[in-house]
């Protein structure tokens, strides 16, 4: 049995698609360009998500939201190149994530997967179980499960899932489950940021307020260095967990006054 071939370059013709496409977030024609690198590299559907997930974010930073540069019509509609359309669901249903808009992702996302739901790549079905987990439905459980069944140790859709799992609330075992799938490699490292981060707050829910602020301040000292949104999530993330606990040892105080 041989093993497969990879392309000399691969990787250096991913990262330049990448740096183009964050690089070039003020033009409003950068997803169409994006798109078309992946089409002409063929890209995979791991590939697609890694540098459609970072390119959503870069533009929503500098505020070149894929939301305002593509309509969803691009994202449901049957395109002819599997590649490109792929690249469209994953831009704007990632944006979506990022703001938060589960409803509306959730919309976007059923369809296709009721359509198309064997050929449905595996990032595009975790982006559908975080709508669905963000809004403490419990069926995105079940859709969690088939994704976490494919996914292997690609990062890009367990950082989906964990968010989905960090955003609901009342899910049936959901902080421990998060807890769990924070091990996963390649999280099992321990050096991810935004991993510690999402460990904090399921060990809030869990009470265990000291180690959630140990896991806060982890996730403080891996952040890189400039990223100030971030730091400030992590910041107000510490300070909730730290009244938690002071308000957890002040009704433990025999005789103590709520205030």
């Amino acid at each position: 049995m041989s093993l497969p071939v990879r392309r000399p370059g691969r990787a250096l013709a991913l990262l330049r698609a990448r740096t183009r496409a964050t690089e070039t977030s003020s033009d409003p024609l950068w997803p169409m360009r994006l798109a078309g690198d992946l089409r002409e590299l063929g890209a995979d559907w791991r590939e697609s998500a890694a540098l459609c997930a970072d390119a959503a974010w870069t533009a929503r930073a500098t505020g070149s939201s894929v939301l305002v540069l593509l309509h969803p019509g691009q994202v449901t509609v049957a395109d002819p190149d599997p590649v490109t359309a792929r690249a469209y669901r994953h831009l704007y249903l990632s944006a979506l994530r990022y703001d938060l808009r589960c409803a509306t992702l959730q919309s976007l996302a059923a369809p296709l997967l009721e359509r198309d739901r064997q050929s449905l790549d595996c990032y595009s079905r975790a982006l559908y179980a975080f709508s669905l987990l963000g809004q403490s439905h419990p069926e995105g459980l079940a859709v969690m499960d088939e994704v976490l069944d494919e996914a292997g140790d690609h990062a890009k859709t367990l950082h989906v899932l964990l968010h989905g799992l960090w955003l609901g609330l009342d899910l049936d075992q959901g902080a421990q489950r998060l807890l769990a799938l924070s091990t996963r490699p390649p999280f099992d490292s321990g050096t991810d940021p935004i991993v510690a981060f999402r460990r904090a707050g399921a060990l809030r829910r869990l009470g265990r307020y000291d180690a959630s602020l140990a896991a806060i301040d982890r996730a403080l000292d891996l952040l890189p260095p400039g990223d100030t949104a971030v730091h400030a999530d992590l910041v107000r993330e510490r300070s909730l967990t730290a009244t938690a606990r002071d308000l957890h040892h002040h009704f433990l105080i025999p005789g103590g006054t709520p205030t």
